[in-house]
């Protein structure tokens, strides 16, 4: 079997530039590994992915949120992150299950005990090996997003997430701290305030820990 590390942060955290750049580093040594992320993953997981993500005149209220976003990583799972793992690959993924409790459990207030039971089920019971959480303050985090949006010349627009009440971050965060809280043995946390490449040396250093590459 692989290895299974996920990658978790709030908006802004600049978690994606640093899974691209892991599995470089990965790359580069010859080490098997694939990225991935969610919603996504798969065909059915990006059709979901537009429909979760982009703003639009269709209401999604938290339940069904939560329930598309299960069925999404169901797909993945049974059609990516499980076959590349039964070869020995290493699967980066950006978000998992974690990010369901803390965006719909904390986040939207919905029963995060009942989110464990559809995350299991969802998952099979799959559990990454590693989560590596970018922390940084909301508030830096949410500038970083918008000011993303506003270098991108029109490619990027604020999502469904971005656009959410500065209240709705702060719960986010604080999910987060209590699940890993619950599981500290699985998690490494790295200040993601810093520029990219002193972050950089961070993931290497927990990537290299977990891997035990010499």
């Amino acid at each position: 079997m692989g290895l299974f590390i996920t990658f978790e942060g709030p908006e802004g955290s600049g978690k994606t530039t640093q899974i691209k750049k892991a599995g470089e580093y990965l790359r580069s040594r010859n080490i098997s590994c694939i990225l991935t992320e969610e919603p996504g993953g798969t065909e059915l997981g990006y059709t979901l992915r537009q429909l979760l993500l982009n703003k639009s005149s269709i209401n999604i209220v938290g339940k069904a949120e939560l329930l598309l976003f299960a069925a999404a990583r169901a797909q993945h799972v049974e059609e990516v992150i499980l076959p590349a793992l039964g070869g020995g690959a290493i699967v980066l993924c950006d978000r998992f299950a974690d990010a369901t409790i803390a965006y719909q459990g904390y986040g939207r207030g919905l029963n995060v005990e009942e989110i464990r039971w559809i995350n299991d089920y969802s998952s099979r019971n799959l559990k990454p090996d590693r989560t590596l959480f970018f922390n940084l303050p909301v508030e830096t985090g949410l500038n970083r997003a918008m000011g993303r949006i506003a270098q991108s010349a029109g490619s990027h627009t604020e999502d469904r997430f971005e656009g959410e009440e500065l209240q709705f971050h702060r719960r986010v965060w604080e999910g987060y701290y209590t699940i890993i809280k619950d599981e500290p043995e699985r998690f490494r946390i790295i200040n993601a305030a810093r520029d990219i490449e002193q972050v950089f040396n961070d993931v290497c250093y927990h990537l290299d820990a977990v891997l035990s590459i010499k």
